[in-house]
């Protein structure tokens, strides 16, 4: 199996697929009714059809509660560690609970947290984050959002890079920030915030390569920013293997490909 590192993938749970912002994702994975269990194998499946050594799975808080657990993904990570590393989700409308709920996932073994801006409706230079950047930074771990568009019928503004990241990257330059889903349609906006801030990354979830913007591609065969893009799929919403299907159109040498498929995210998430 070849080391590639995939940055964002979810194990879906029943009540994460119940959800009814993902009505879109059971049209897509045909699903004409919810299972009771959705059993580890088939996340484990899909990674060894893409042969991928080793992915990143993410819990999910939203303002109604956890959709993916913190302690799910502990436990997937335990009984997979040579497939799966974690990340955590947090309360973002009780900070502290917050930043003790983050330092006790991170001490039972995740590398870092994730929020999405438009499940919560605000933008990631709101105070409520705050304490969590703080937390992150002196725990030494990433802090992981969502950039760009919202799939689901949620509105957008929130995940825009500038001014709302750009601002966060300012007040904690010691910050490790990775932007996940590319930043489209404001794709430009996020390669100017990796190209500027030396802690800012992107990943590549919720595309596959034929759709990745050409100032994205730019970047990934620059010197310096070679090592600022991560590859992700996104799973379930899109199978690994369609992704990397795709990758020797981009035309990446040795070197960068090597980064973007592995090298960069076992730096960045300490692997």
């Amino acid at each position: 199996m070849t080391d590639i590192v995939d940055a964002w993938i979810q194990h879906p749970n029943p009540t994460f697929v119940a959800d009814d912002m993902f009505e879109s994702l059971r049209r897509w994975m045909g699903l004409t009714q919810i299972p009771e269990h959705i059993p580890l194998e088939l996340t484990l499946g899909a990674l060894d059809a893409a042969e991928v050594r080793l992915a990143g799975l993410s819990a999910w808080h939203g303002p109604r509660g956890p959709l993916i657990t913190n302690d799910e993904v502990i436990d997937a990570v335990r009984a997979h560690p040579d497939r799966f590393f974690g990340v955590a989700s947090v309360d973002l409308f009780k900070p502290m609970p917050a930043v003790r709920e983050l330092r006790r996932a991170v001490k039972a073994g995740l590398r870092g947290v994730r929020i999405l801006p438009w499940l919560w409706g605000l933008p990631p230079n709101d105070r409520r984050y705050y304490p969590i950047f703080a937390e992150c930074v002196e725990l030494g771990v990433p802090f992981c959002l969502q950039v760009g568009h919202a799939g689901p019928l949620r509105p957008s503004e929130p995940g825009r890079p500038i001014p709302y990241l750009d601002e966060v990257a300012c007040e904690f330059p010691e910050l490790t920030i990775v932007g996940g889903h590319i930043g489209y349609p404001w794709a430009e906006e996020m390669v100017a915030m990796c190209r500027k801030y030396p802690n800012v990354y992107v990943d590549t979830s919720a595309y596959t390569p034929e759709r990745y913007p050409a100032c994205l591609v730019e970047l990934m065969k620059s010197r310096s920013g070679r090592k600022k893009v991560l590859f992700g799929s996104n799973f379930p919403m899109i199978q690994p293997a369609a992704c990397l299907a795709q990758v020797d159109a981009l035309g990446l040498d040795d070197e960068a490909r090597g980064l973007f498929l592995g090298g960069n995210a076992r730096r960045v998430f300490g692997l």
